[in-house]
């Protein structure tokens, strides 16, 4: 497992190929590239997230470890940026590996559906009338109490 919270650039294919060099005998992989979006409907110039960086890292390790345990995952990988990011740039990388491609998509799911809505994360939109802080989605909140009835 390896949760990052950084305030630098990545780039996801050089991560992706250094999770799968240690494969751990699995049989799936799935990885997650979350991208700073701006749409003509919502155009932001950037997006800023503030953290804790400690506080993150261990929320986000505990996360894993419920995922890991739960679809029985051979490995699993988060990591996420914070600080100014501009439309384009990626935002954060899920992973997980897995002996078969349920169990690996299933445990990406449920830790998006997560640090969605669990992760320490503070947001602003940063647009061309100013900054406005980004507020929580029930949508998000229903995706991820999914969880607490499945299985």
């Amino acid at each position: 497992m390896s949760v990052r919270i950084t305030d630098q650039p990545f780039d996801p294919g050089l991560l992706s190929n250094a999770f799968l060099a240690g494969d751990n005998g699995a049989g799936a992989a799935v990885t997650f590239t979350g991208i700073v979006r701006s749409t003509p409907e919502r155009p932001i110039t950037a997006l800023i997230l503030e953290c804790y960086p400690e506080l993150a890292e261990n929320e986000i390790a505990a996360i894993v470890e419920r995922a890991k345990s739960r679809f029985a995952l051979t490995a699993a990988s988060v990591l996420h940026r914070h600080g100014r990011l501009l439309p384009g740039e990626p935002i954060m990388q899920v992973m997980t590996l897995a002996p078969h491609r349920q169990a690996a998509f299933e445990g990406a799911q449920y830790l998006m559906d997560y640090l969605k809505t669990d992760a320490p994360f503070w947001k602003q939109e940063e647009t061309p009338a100013g900054r406005q802080w980004v507020e929580a989605k029930a949508a998000d909140d229903a995706a991820r109490d999914r969880w607490l009835s499945a299985r």
